[in-house]
């Protein structure tokens, strides 16, 4: 009886210990789904998806199968999927379990000390600089230079002209407006840029192996190019500081270089120069994507045209011809801005991100490992009919009140305490170019396909030519 009581007890213990370490096993406890080929993994069928604009099918077909939480191995990375406003809260509101992250070959081509790089102390330093020079009451005085950069690429690229590709436009005005406001640089130094930073962005989204003839290896070269000249940029700024040729608030990098060691705030050479390529990259692609997507729906929206036009017209009425606008102008264009915030939300332009995960944090009843990365994807929650009453309609009323859309579910620039620094520069850059194209041309779509690929932001078809008619001149 004795031997048959132990007997029990030790099975018992024994069952006990398996259950616990069953509990304990984090391969049990990792969300549904498959990591597939290491390093590769999901990542070319993301990318073919994308290519063929069927990402949201893709996404979709996922969450169908495995629900809203998976696993998969995306960019080099095993990869938590997420989606949802809960989740959507979990990624842009965790800073202490989840810091930011973009693909390894992003963080290879733009540098590793970069704000989306960075973690705790580090990030809230770089950031603060950077936020500091890009908030409203800092960039009012920069809304004439980028008046004076968006009439000259209009006037140069537009006015003398009977057909306009708007994609490639868009993106030499936006980088045109970066080169100005934020780097200082003069529009002769800007062409050896141009070329190198196209090639740059071709491997930003691509499998990070560094064989000849892959874009990710042409895009490594150029990165290096590029920072070599910025570099040079950097330098010719730092020696005109200390000689008292330039003041601390012409541009981002004379502000970056100016900061003083004595309260913490100083950055590093490195950090600098990998902040400069990240927002070469962030504010000229995005708002190039919102401008090439804005001219295209207004050549297709005649209702929304006039209301935008009517809006810009009357501003125009107590301008002088030459005046430029001002801050107090653009705070006048509120419909212009809920059409391209509804331009956002039914063409996110950027498709999604990442989230490096610092430490094991629990989500939905999942283990997401350390060390793994956690992908989020907009278009999700955007085009969710129980957050917007039928989404695929294009509607800007539903921006009339902004806190009628209930939080972390419109994410084009993010949410919670990491949104995008940049987002006032990107609207006035948005809302200055809006209002000379509408008030001093008019356009039509030369090509009647309206589909778009992703590659791995939205881009449409041959560019999107327009044929151009001049109104008024700039």
């Amino acid at each position: 009886m004795a031997s048959e009581l132990l007997a029990l007890l030790l099975a018992f213990l024994l069952i006990t210990i398996h259950l616990l370490t069953k509990t304990r096993n984090p391969s049990n406890r990792l969300p549904p789904g498959s990591l597939g080929i290491p390093i590769i993994g999901q990542s070319l069928g993301l990318l073919w998806a994308m290519r063929t604009n069927t990402g949201e099918q893709w996404i979709n077909n996922k969450i169908k199968k495995f629900g809203p939480i998976s696993k998969l191995t995306l960019f080099g990375n095993p990869t938590v999927f997420l989606t949802g406003p809960v989740a959507n809260k979990f990624i842009f509101s965790s800073t202490d379990s989840l810091a930011l992250q973009q693909p390894q070959s992003m963080c290879r081509i733009i540098g590793r000390r970069n704000i989306l790089e960075l973690i705790g102390k580090d990030h809230k330093r770089v950031r603060g600089a950077i936020s500091y020079f890009l908030k409203p009451e800092a960039l009012r005085k920069y809304v004439f230079k980028i008046d004076q950069e968006i009439r000259h690429h209009l006037r140069t690229n537009w006015s003398d002209h009977n057909q306009v590709k708007i994609l490639p436009s868009m993106k030499s005005l936006t980088f045109n407006v970066i080169c100005s406001t934020i780097f200082g640089i003069e529009r002769g130094a800007r062409e050896i840029l141009v070329q190198d930073f196209a090639k740059m962005m071709t491997g930003m989204w691509s499998v990070p192996v560094n064989l000849p003839f892959t874009n990710f290896n042409q895009s490594l070269k150029a990165s290096s190019r590029i920072r070599k000249e910025l570099t040079k940029v950097i330098e010719e700024k730092r020696r005109a500081l200390k000689l008292g040729e330039r003041s601390s608030d012409e541009d981002l990098i004379t502000y970056l270089l100016s900061l003083g060691s004595d309260n913490g705030e100083t950055l590093t050479e490195e950090e600098i120069l990998d902040n400069a390529v990240l927002l070469m990259v962030a504010g000229h692609d995005t708002t190039a994507i919102v401008l090439t997507f804005l001219v295209r729906h207004l050549a297709n929206d005649p209702i929304t045209y006039a209301k935008i036009l009517n809006e810009h017209e009357e501003i125009a009425k107590i301008k002088a011809p030459e005046e430029a606008l001002t801050w107090d102008d653009l705070l006048k264009m509120k419909f212009t801005w809920r059409v391209a915030q509804e331009i956002m939300r039914t063409i996110p332009p950027v498709f999604g991100g990442f989230r490096r995960v610092i430490k094991d944090v629990e989500f939905g009843g999942y283990l997401i490992p350390k060390g793994w990365q956690v992908f989020w994807n907009a278009s999700v929650t955007h085009m969710d009919e129980s957050i917007f009453k039928e989404p695929e309609k294009f509607d800007p009323s539903r921006f009339e009140k902004q806190s009628e859309i209930p939080p972390y579910c419109f994410i084009a620039f993010g949410a919670g305490p990491r949104i995008c620094p940049g987002y006032e520069f990107a609207k006035a850059e948005t809302l200055v170019a809006v209002h000379y194209m509408v008030t001093r041309f008019k356009w039509s779509l030369c090509c009647k396909d309206n589909t778009f690929v992703r590659d791995p932001n939205p881009s449409p078809k041959q560019g999107l030519p327009v044929s151009i008619e001049v109104k008024a001149s700039l």
